[in-house]
């Protein structure tokens, strides 16, 4: 389902000082997975991640998602791709604040041009999904962390995205609101997504439904 080859980032922080924040790492990741990339902050774990999901591009190597070199696209390309098969939860949820609950989840399927009834029944799906029908009119700045929380994931969803992937998904939140995003991920696991989660959690190392965890240290696996 998705491979990185021999991949290396290196960012140019000033003319004589560039940070490799990954190096050279190579990995294979099965259709259906749950991965958790396990790291301290600034360990890599968000570069990978920003790389599968075609937000950035490596500096060598190359990432292959679904039998196509994505590293290798142009950016109208790599757009589209994303938008079809990659649903990305964000650590800050980036969300708009000035919207509604549900314009900011129809967001990822505006530039399809759905029709009206088409729209509605996605919508009405993946808030019920989530339990977030009742904040359907609300503006998200009005919302608490474990909501807003929610309909990033409803956002990342409403594609039905072959791959869902994470970073630091409970960072924000306290304990309680982590335990039911993890059983929200392991929702997201039965429907037979993909699923590749950044995180330093340790409510997150021991679950049973987790295929594989992968520690990452100053961008090299371990």
């Amino acid at each position: 389902m998705i491979e990185l080859k021999n991949i290396s980032k290196i960012y140019q922080v000033s003319q004589n000082h560039q940070i490799k924040a990954v190096d050279n790492i190579s990995l294979k990741f099965d259709e259906g997975e749950l991965i958790i990339l396990k790291g301290s902050s600034g360990s890599g774990k968000s570069t990978i991640l920003s790389l599968i999901a075609g937000l950035n591009k490596p500096s060598n190597g190359e990432v292959i998602v679904d039998n196509r070199r994505i590293s290798k696209l142009p950016d109208d390309f790599l757009a589209l791709f994303r938008r079809e098969n990659i649903g990305f939860i964000f650590q800050k949820y980036n969300l708009i604040p000035s919207l509604s609950v549900s314009k900011n989840i129809i967001l990822p399927l505006v530039p399809n041009n759905p029709d009206e009834k088409e729209l509605q029944e996605a919508l009405d799906s993946v808030m019920k999904r989530f339990n977030i029908s009742h904040k359907k009119d609300i503006l998200v700045s009005k919302l608490s962390g474990g909501e807003q929380q929610r309909v990033a994931i409803a956002r990342a969803y409403i594609n039905e995205p072959k791959i869902v992937i994470a970073d630091e998904p409970t960072a924000n939140l306290d304990k309680k609101l982590s335990l039911d995003f993890i059983n929200i991920l392991k929702e997201l696991k039965e429907s037979n997504r993909t699923i590749i989660l950044a995180t330093h959690d340790p409510l997150f190392f021991d679950l049973d439904f987790v295929d594989r965890i992968i520690e990452i240290e100053n961008g090299v696996v371990i």
